[in-house]
């Protein structure tokens, strides 16, 4: 019995939620599901390839694309299956995820013509860009930077995750708030605003108190992250060290776009930059410092005032390797 044919699939599989689309090959979107996160660094490998299952199942459902009857009694072909999945960082990672990727394919029964498994960053890089050359700069939770020039090159720096990385990310300015209060109480720092705006915050009443928070249960990377908000209020009435941490935060994230656009000389030609994430999105000390640089850096470039979803940019590789096999 032949494979039913289904159109394109696309996935974004994030740190949060996680998307599919099918598709066909005009870009019409057949039917679209949603789950959580899919990240098996953070929600563990059976987690990940249910929510990848649920996804996608949902979104088979939502474009009746198994007739009568149920998701996973009929076998499914798809020329090409593009995934974008958070936690791949490296090759490691990749024969990680390729396997959890499988799996939940060969439980619902399709079969993928080709199949590309990518970062979710380098997904969002192309929805934004839209292919174009360009740098994707996020700094929300966590924080990455991705580059692609005219020739298609690709390059990332930073997004090595809380423990080692993400310098200017929402956690990393949490946790230097968290350093900069701890160092208040045994005189290595002077008193500042940001124990008046964190400890309430956390219904603690006093820097002995967040250093039990920090080695308990409650303390969590979104946690630490919703402090950066409280940073960002203490900088705009005058703190000292909160603008410290600011301009510190700012000058990591440019750092990452400065080493990409060198690996892949991007200034030797127009470029769009956008820039996403909480951090950068609302906060707007942070978003005016890295634009300035930007501008001081590499002035060929041109900040865009986008947010399309990474699934496109999986769509769009979908479809590019599906033209370049049959024109091939």
């Amino acid at each position: 019995m032949s494979a039913k044919k289904i159109p394109f699939l696309a996935v974004d599989g994030g740190g949060t939620k996680s998307l599919c689309y099918f598709f066909d090959e005009h870009g019409q979107i057949r039917g679209q599901g949603r789950s959580g996160s899919c990240n098996y660094q953070g929600v563990g490998k059976k987690a990940a390839v249910r929510e990848l299952i649920h996804a996608i199942r949902n979104a088979l459902e939502d474009g009746k694309l198994v007739g009568n009857g149920e998701v996973g009694e009929t076998e499914l072909e798809t020329d090409c299956a593009a995934l974008g999945i958070a936690g791949l960082d490296t090759e490691y990672d990749r024969r990680i995820i390729l396997a959890l990727v499988e799996e939940a394919l060969q439980h619902l029964r399709i079969r993928a013509k080709r199949l590309i498994i990518e970062n979710d960053g380098f997904a969002a890089l192309l929805g934004a860009t839209n292919g174009q050359p360009g740098i994707l700069m996020i700094a929300g939770t966590g924080s990455i930077v991705y580059g692609v020039n005219d020739q298609g090159v690709v390059a990332r720096a930073g997004g090595w995750g809380h423990r080692v990385g993400d310098e200017g990310s929402g956690y990393w300015i949490g946790k230097q708030a968290i350093i900069h209060i701890l160092k208040t109480m045994d005189g290595r720092e002077a008193p500042n605003k940001l124990a008046e705006h964190i400890l309430p915050y956390l219904d603690l009443k006093d820097p002995e108190d967040l250093f039990n928070w920090t080695y308990n249960s409650s303390y969590s990377v979104e946690k630490v992250a919703e402090l950066s908000s409280l940073v960002s209020q203490a900088q705009s009435q005058g703190d000292q060290v909160a603008q410290s941490i600011m301009i510190q935060a700012a000058e990591q994230l440019f750092t990452c776009a400065k080493a990409v656009i060198e690996r892949i000389n991007l200034y030797r030609q127009p470029f769009q930059i956008i820039l996403q994430g909480g951090v950068l999105q609302n906060n707007v000390f942070v978003r005016e410092y890295v634009t300035n640089e930007f501008n001081s850096f590499a002035p060929s470039g041109q900040i865009e005032n986008k947010n399309k979803e990474p699934i496109y940019g999986m769509m769009t590789l979908a479809l590019d390797h599906y033209q370049k096999f049959h024109d091939g």
